[in-house]
This record gives C-alpha cells, structure tokens and sequence, in this order.
C-alpha cells in the first residue's frame, strides 16, 4: 500500500548530516494534509521550523480522505490502530534515509492529531520512537467525544465495548516515556476541557510527569493574537527537547 507524504527540508539541507524530525499529522476522517497544490498544503509555519533546523514531515494514513471507501473506513470500530500502523510505517523510512537523526523524532498535532500524538506516545506499538511530543485539544476517550462523530465511526459504546476500551488513552500513562506538552483551550466546545483535565489527573496519581498550558477563554483552536504565543511556545518546546537536547547515543 502506498502512503501519500510531504518532507520538507531545511533550505541549507546537507546530506551528510543528521536532522531532528518534527512528524506533523493529524489523522482523523474528512482531512488530507498531502496534496497537489502550494506548498504541497504545507503551512508556512512549517517552512518556518525547516529553516530554524528540522525535518518536518507528514503522512496521509488510512482514515484520511480522497483515497477511497476501503482507505477512509480502515479505522471503522477501531480509531486509532491503522493510523498508528501507518505512521510508524512513515517512521521506518524516515530512519532509513541516513540524514536523519533517529533519536530526535518529535511529534505534533491538534484534536484528532492531538490524539494520536497522546497515542504515539504512549501506545506499546510505538514505543521509544518519539522523544517528545506535543498534543493539541486531544481527545482522549472517545466516549466523552461528540455523539454525532464518534458513533459515524466507532458506533455506540454498547455495540462496540472492545474498541471503545482499547482507544481510551487513559490506560497507556504509564507508558509515558519521552516529554509530552498538553495544549488546551480552557472554553474548547469540541474537544471538552475534561479529556486533558483527567488525562493530568491519571499522570498525577501514576506518578508521570507531564508538560500542560491551557489558554483561558479559547475554544477548539487557539485564534487571533494568541496563536502566536501558542507556535512561540510549541517551537521552543520542540528546541528544547528536541532539536538542541543532547542525545545518550549507544
């Protein structure tokens, strides 16, 4: 199966050095970030990070659209295992291109992405892959997630217990490894303020340390004026942790 993705890298990119990777993503149903236009839907933010060092890179996993029914409904009943699957697939050739840095890989993406951020993170199948991450409005149990969306794709709870129990992000904290920030708009409408509130209340009595900031009065996303303190603080992050951290290399 051929998987749609976008590299970009730094403009005095040097093949004979190892960059740090920022993996942006996001998922979820009704998107597709790879595409045949400007910038290939690259954000400029993203041109921005390769000039300041990285290698940023994207997968359209199965669960994105314009590929078909059968790639669209691959995650039906079980959100959040053939993207991880697909994913990973992205990181394995990632690590076979010999500029590319394997221990400095980092993680980024808002509501469905901050999902599957929170996931990559903690699930046992990706484990040791990431060294940091930051999740976005993450939705973290898909039963407390809006009935009109969630049922589309994992029907009713009742119906559908196993796949409901496996994606509930709740049960993988201890797994946490790497730096994890969590970003959420304190009036999120969409992505209720809960999921991130109970995700800290799990890493607290688990004993996992993990990064947070909730910016008052936002909603889903963070707009305005405001969104440039939010790339200030995701960049700086990812600088500290990720592509100005020393590495313990074997």
């Amino acid at each position: 199966m051929q998987l749609n993705t976008r590299m970009i890298l730094p403009p005095d990119f040097d093949s004979k050095k190892q960059y740090p990777v920022l993996v942006y993503l996001y998922g979820g149903t009704h998107a597709q970030l790879v595409n045949n236009t400007w910038l290939a839907g690259a954000e400029l933010w993203m041109h921005h990070m390769a000039q300041e060092g990285y290698i940023v890179f994207t997968v359209d996993g199965r669960g994105s659209a314009n590929r078909g029914f059968a790639f669209e409904s691959a995650i039906h009943r079980r959100v959040g295992d053939v993207e991880i699957e697909d994913q990973l697939a992205g990181i394995e050739y990632l690590k076979a291109q010999t500029f590319v840095d394997p221990a400095r890989i980092g993680v980024f993406g808002w509501s469905y992405g901050g999902f599957m951020t929170t996931s990559l993170m903690t699930r046992p199948e990706s484990k040791d892959v990431f060294k940091c991450g930051v999740a976005g409005g993450p939705v973290i149990d898909w039963r407390m997630y809006e009935i009109m969306y969630t049922e589309r794709y994992m029907d009713t709870p009742q119906e559908n217990p196993e796949g409901y129990a496996k994606n509930s992000l709740y049960q993988y904290v201890d797994n946490l490894a790497g730096r994890l920030l969590m970003i959420h708009g304190t009036s999120d409408d969409v992505v209720l303020w809960q999921h991130s509130l109970r995700y800290i209340r799990e890493c607290v009595r688990r004993g996992k340390q993990i990064d947070y900031f909730a910016y008052p009065e936002h909603l889903h996303n963070v707009m305005g004026k405001d969104r440039i303190h939010l790339f200030e603080k995701i960049e700086r992050f990812f600088n500290e942790n990720l592509r100005d951290a020393k590495v313990a290399r074997p």
